[in-house]
Formats: structure tokens, sequence, C-alpha cells
């Protein structure tokens, strides 16, 4: 039986003296959505939980498979089959017992997002790489005002220095982000001059993609969702850091110091 107290003072009080007791309790108030919690995702949510969020809605329908090791969070043996977003609650309820967890099962499509995103969140973290479902869901939140940030691709890269945010008129050397953008002007009129801004915050990387260096494949890393990294090799030195630079930008807004 565990008998732990749990006293937010000693598990958020690093959070306090760095932010300031208003800025916490606004986090533990606040509620962030996070889309697709594998190799950047997941570490997005657990730099939250560790935040002193109050409340989380991780959407993904994927399971924690025995090829995500390399990248993500949640992706240990004992864990290997449950649902991600299963697992990344459970770590959470030891992180910070108060911190209320919604599990959806679900991808986004074009079709349910305006269900799944009606209510407005504080901010929401988009760590999938499906073209499509990422432009409409920017669409939406630019036209609805919700507070969001979108990760690029983390695959085939080794350097986390290179990362960096920017609007998404300013983005370079990311192949789904320049998908994006096209996909962006062309289905939902977003402006064309290079020089106006979008208004779609995004992380990416300056990094030039390393090709595979192996034969290898990994047939399992083909799912409809999330920042798979399917094809490219990958490491959690650089899925980790676009997480906790995703993270960073709901912090930073919650705190309100952007």
């Amino acid at each position: 039986m565990n008998d732990t107290v749990f006293l937010p003072s000693r598990r958020f009080g690093g959070i306090a003296r760095l932010y300031g007791d208003e800025a916490l309790a606004r986090f533990s108030s606040a509620h962030v959505c996070v889309v697709g919690v594998g190799g950047v995702g997941s570490w997005a949510v657990e730099a939250l939980a560790r935040t002193g969020i109050g409340r989380l809605t991780l959407i993904d329908l994927d399971n924690v498979a025995e090829s995500n090791v390399n990248r993500q969070l949640h992706a240990l043996t004992d864990d290997f089959g449950k649902a991600k977003v299963t697992a990344l609650c459970e770590r959470i309820a030891q992180i910070n017992p108060q911190c209320e967890v919604e599990e959806i099962e679900d991808f986004v499509t074009e079709d349910n997002l305006e269900t799944l995103f009606r209510r407005p969140f504080d901010f929401v973290i988009d760590a999938i790489d499906q073209v499509r479902v990422k432009a409409a869901m920017a669409a939406y939140f630019v036209r609805h005002n919700q507070p969001f940030i979108l990760s690029g691709g983390a695959g085939g890269q080794k350097n986390p220095a290179l990362i960096q945010t920017a609007d998404l008129s300013r983005v370079t050397h990311d192949p789904l982000l320049a998908n994006l953008r096209y996909t962006l002007r062309k289905r939902y009129g977003f402006s064309r001059d290079t020089k106006e801004k979008m208004r779609v915050p995004c992380v990416f990387s300056t990094e030039n993609i390393t090709p595979p260096q192996s034969d290898e494949a990994c047939s399992t890393d083909t799912a409809p969702q999330g920042l798979s990294c399917a094809g490219y090799g990958a490491s959690m030195l650089v899925t980790a850091s676009f997480g906790l630079y995703c993270a960073q930008a709901a912090v930073e807004h919650i705190a309100g110091r952007k």
C-alpha cells in the first residue's frame, strides 16, 4: 500500500520558484491537448506533467510496440501492446496524482476534428505526420484562435542543437512542413506572400536529413498517424527535444510570457 501524501509544494516547488506562484496556479488549472503521443508527443506529455499542468487530453490510437524503443518514452517491455494513451496516463498518475487525464483512443481526421476541438483548450500540441489532417487542424485552430504549435518531422536527424521554432512561413529544411505550407495555401486560402506570417507556429530543425544507413525497414512504423519517422532512422536525442520544444511553447503561453 502506498501511503505517500501528495504535497504540491514539494513536487512542484521548483516550478513555483522558477515561474512564480501565480504561474503555477495557472498551470494547475490549465487544460492542454496533445495529438499524437509517439516519439515527439510522449516527451511533451512528460514535460507538461512534470510542470504541474492540471488537465491533459491525449489523442492517439496506436499501441506501444517494440520498434518504438529507440525514441518513445512509454516504450518499455512491460507495456508492449498497451494503448499509448493508457501507458502515459498510468505514468502521469505517478508524477502528479491530481492531474486529470482524458484518454482518447482515436486518430484525428478531417471528419472528427470539429467534434474533438469544439471545446477550447488552453493549448494544443500537434505531433502527427499526416499532412491533410495536420493542415485541417492548423486551419481550424487559426480560424478559432486556438493557441497551438505543430511539430515538424524529427526523423533522419542527429543534432538537437539545430531545432528551433518559427512561423510556418519561415520554416526551412523540413519536407513535412513544406508540404503542409503548400496544402494550407492551396486548400485553405492561406496567403502566398512569403513576407506575411501564416500564424502557424512550428518546431523544426535546420539539419539536413540523413538517409537510412541500414537496409532494415520497420514495417510496424507505418501507422496511419503519429510522427512515425518511417523510412528514416530516429533518435530520442532529437524526437524528445522536439517534444520539449513543443511543451515549452505551451508552458510559456500559459504562464503569460508570450
